[in-house]
């Protein structure tokens, strides 16, 4: 994605392991090494930092991004507490810093052909729904990062985090109170757990029934999100596609067309796109670290409730 942009370069990289770090300087000549932001930040010019690292200890990364006046790009989620993601906001705030968050899933075409089935002449305004996703994450594969096996609630911070975004973005409200319960099945490779079920109350009473897992028991993904409006439903059957909806007596679901698209791809591109769209000529911060906290405060909700705080109310939260 980067690559394809002619004004868009790496010009610098950080890796702690030697060994990494030679592999990608070979496949990027030109760019300044390091083993730490500050010493790669202090010889080159840059305008922004893509911070691809795990999301805990990034205090010296985003204070050297700010020291150094770069603009931040982090991989989600911004950090797994929420006391360490408000202090890093407040510490891009502080410096005048744009910190935004690669929450690339809002991009999906499936993503924006969702929301719009929202609209008063369509499907209306949603009162409740169900999310599910079920999958069987093997944590051992090499493509996948190791960090996440030893997270005191690693579908919570990795995965939910993406999905309490997109309910946020889908539908257009904020969450107020949240009731959850996270757990581990006997069979889970993972430390911490693997399994979190919700029910979310939203703005104007929306309510959302969510189950999410990395431990279901069989290969095959199970991913369903449906809604219920005032004229009628929306049905997901698929994370990257397989949109429909019907009205009320309707016989069948109807197909929503979807453009081609690459997942992951596509997604990434169009974040970039508004991202440096940011820089170059004003546009608004694509996924602002401030927006993220909202959603980073459905995943402690969640914490709080499932640690016997019983129902959580977000406004107290924020307070």
């Amino acid at each position: 994605v980067l690559k394809e942009r002619p004004d868009c370069r790496l010009v610098g990289l950080v890796e702690t392991d030697p060994v990494r770090l030679a592999e990608a300087v070979a496949e990027t000549p030109g760019a300044v090494k390091g083993f730490s932001l500050d010493e790669v930040a202090a010889g080159v010019e840059a305008d922004v930092v893509l911070l691809c690292t795990p999301p805990g200890g990034r205090h010296s990364q985003v204070a050297a991004a700010c020291a150094a006046g770069l603009g931040i790009l982090a991989e989600k989620p911004l950090a797994d507490t929420l006391a360490d993601a408000e202090s890093h906001v407040a510490t891009a705030t502080a410096a005048r810093i744009p910190l935004a968050v690669g929450l690339n899933f809002r991009y999906l075409a499936v993503t924006q052909a969702l929301k719009a089935l929202f609209s008063p002449d369509r499907l209306g305004p949603p009162e409740f729904g169900r999310f599910t996703y079920e999958r069987w994450r093997d944590g051992r594969l090499p493509h996948l990062n190791k960090y996440p096996m030893s997270m005191k609630q690693p579908m919570l911070w990795e995965q939910s985090i993406h999905h309490f975004d997109l309910m946020r973005f889908v539908y257009g409200v904020e969450p107020i109170h949240i009731s959850a319960r996270t757990f581990n099945p006997s069979w889970s490779m993972y430390e911490g757990n693997a399994n979190v079920s919700a029910l979310i109350t939203f703005t104007g009473g929306l309510e959302v029934t969510y189950q999410g897992t990395w431990a279901s028991n069989w290969q095959r993904m199970g991913f369903e999100w449906r809604t219920e409006c005032r004229q009628g439903i929306a049905l997901q059957e698929e994370m990257f596609g397989g949109l429909g909806y019907a009205l009320r007596d309707d016989a069948e679901l109807t197909p929503v067309l979807l453009p081609e698209s690459e997942p992951w791809v596509d997604d990434a591109r169009a974040l970039l796109s508004d991202f440096v769209g940011h820089f170059r000529e004003g546009m608004p911060l694509p996924c602002p670290g401030t927006d993220h906290l909202n959603s980073l405060r459905m995943v402690e909700a969640c914490i709080r409730s499932s640690d016997g705080e019983g129902t959580v109310s977000l406004c107290e939260q924020e307070g």
